[in-house]
C-alpha cells in the first residue's frame, strides 16, 4: 500500500541512546549486564522510587520470578485479572501453579475489587493475586490492597502497560509486595525487548538477581545449587533503556494529548466512549481505547477494517482469559454474577472485548494522521 503506515505504537529514538550504545561498544560491553545494566537500575530506582529494582529480559521474566520468590508452587491458587495479556498469566502455568480469573470491573476496566472478595470466599488461601494497570490505568489499589492485606496474601503489580501512570501521587508498580515493568517494543519507553522486577526488600531483588543469571553460586567453578534462569538484561539494551528513560515524562505527556483529542473529537457521538480513568491517578495513556454502545450498527470489526484499507493500525482489546482456549478449564468470577450484557456477555471484561477498539496511540502521530483517523470514524457514525 503506497499510503503512509500509521501505527498502534511504535518505538520513538530521540540519539542519547546511540550515546549509550556506542559507550558499550567502545568499552566492549556488548554481553550480558555491564555498566548500562547497573544505571539502569539505579535510574529506574530513582524515578519510581521502587526501592530496589533488577533489569530482566523481559516484564514475562520478571513475574515468574515474582512468583518464584513468593514460594509459588505446583498446585497454589494465583489470582489473575480476566482482561489483560496472557503474558501475565502464562508464567502461572511455568510452575505449575493454577490461575483463577477476576473480571473487570467498569470504571477502570481493571480487577474487580467485587469479584476478588468473591474469590477468596471460594479459595481462602491462594499464594499470590496479581493485578494489572490496564492500557496504563491505574486499578482500584486502595480497595484490592486492602483485600490483600486483609487475608494476608502479597499482591504483584504487573505494571507492564503503566510506567509513569501514578495513583494518589505514587507510580505504579511500587505499592505490591513485587511490581513489574515491560520495555517491549511498544511500549512507553523501549529497551527493544526487556523488563524489570521492583521492591521495596533489597535482600529478595538480589535473590531475583541471582536466579536470573543462571543461579550460579559463588564459587570459582561452575557450581549450582538452584535452578536458575538466563533472564539479566544485556548491556546494549540496557543502554537503549538509558535514553528513552530521559524522554519518559516528554512521551507520557504526548500519548495524555492524544487520549484527549479522541475524547474532545468524539465528545459529540453518543454511541462512541472513550476507556475509563481513574479519577484518583493520573494515567500515562499508553493505549486510548474506545467502546461502542450496545445495539450500534457500527460494529468493532467494521471500523477497523475501515482503518486499514488506509493502512492505519488498530487493535481489538485483549481478549479475556477465561476465553482463551489455553485456559478454558480454569475458574472465573465477574464482576456481577447474574448479569448479562449486550450479545450474551456475561462478564464486563467479555463485554468490553466485544465492543472495544484500541486506536492508533502512537506519539509520532501527525496532526494529519489524527485528522484522518477521526474523521474516518466519525464518517461511519
Amino acid at each position: 500500500m503506497d499510503r503512509k503506515r500509521v501505527y498502534l505504537s511504535s518505538p520513538t529514538m530521540h540519539g542519547e541512546e546511540q550515546k549509550f550504545i556506542q559507550e558499550a561498544f567502545d568499552t566492549n560491553w556488548v554481553a550480558p549486564l555491564g555498566p548500562n545494566v547497573d544505571a539502569f537500575e539505579r535510574e529506574m530506582e530513582a524515578y519510581t522510587a521502587c526501592g530496589h529494582a533488577a533489569a530482566l529480559s523481559a516484564g514475562t521474566a520478571a513475574i515468574h520470578l515474582a512468583l518464584k520468590l513468593i514460594g509459588v508452587q505446583e498446585g497454589d491458587i494465583v489470582f489473575a485479572p480476566a482482561l489483560t495479556f496472557s503474558a501475565t498469566c502464562n508464567p502461572i502455568a511455568y510452575e505449575k501453579a493454577i490461575p483463577v480469573f477476576i473480571d473487570a470491573e467498569p470504571d477502570t476496566w481493571n480487577m474487580s475489587p467485587a469479584a476478588l472478595e468473591r474469590a477468596f470466599e471460594k479459595y481462602p488461601n491462594p499464594r499470590a493475586v496479581i493485578c494489572v494497570h490496564l492500557y496504563g490505568t491505574p486499578a482500584k489499589l486502595d480497595e484490592i490492597m486492602a483485600i490483600c492485606k486483609k487475608h494476608n496474601v502479597p499482591l504483584i503489580e504487573d505494571a507492564a502497560e503503566s510506567l509513569s501512570s501514578t495513583y494518589k501521587g505514587k507510580q505504579t508498580g511500587t505499592f505490591g509486595h513485587f511490581g513489574i515493568y515491560s520495555f517491549n517494543g511498544n511500549k512507553i519507553i523501549t529497551t527493544s525487548g526487556g523488563g524489570m522486577l521492583v521492591g521495596q526488600d533489597e535482600a529478595e531483588i538480589k535473590k531475583a538477581t541471582f536466579l536470573a543469571t543462571q543461579a550460579r553460586d559463588p564459587a570459582r567453578h561452575y557450581q549450582h545449587s538452584q535452578i536458575g534462569y538466563n533472564y539479566r538484561m544485556s548491556n546494549i539494551t540496557a543502554g537503549i533503556g538509558r535514553g528513552q528513560l530521559l524522554h519518559l515524562e516528554e512521551h507520557k505527556a504526548k500519548k495524555q494529548e492524544i487520549y484527549r483529542t479522541y475524547q474532545e473529537a468524539f465528545a459529540d457521538i453518543p454511541q462512541i466512549t472513550m476507556n475509563p480513568m481513574n479519577a484518583d491517578g493520573d494515567a500515562n495513556n499508553w493505549l486510548s481505547c474506545m467502546t461502542i454502545a450496545p445495539g450500534c450498527s457500527v460494529t468493532p470489526n467494521q471500523l477497523m477494517d475501515a482503518l486499514a484499507e488506509l493502512n492505519i493500525e488498530t487493535r481489538p482489546i485483549w481478549k479475556p482469559m477465561q476465553l482463551q482456549p489455553v485456559f478454558a478449564d480454569c475458574d472465573f468470577f465477574p464482576h456481577e454474577p447474574d448479569k448479562m450484557y449486550e450479545g450474551g456477555a456475561t462478564s464486563v471484561s467479555e463485554d468490553v472485548f466485544n465492543r472495544g477498539v484500541c486506536l492508533p496511540s502512537d506519539i509520532k502521530n501527525t496532526d494529519e494522521d489524527m485528522k484522518l483517523i477521526i474523521e474516518t470514524i466519525r464518517k461511519m457514525f
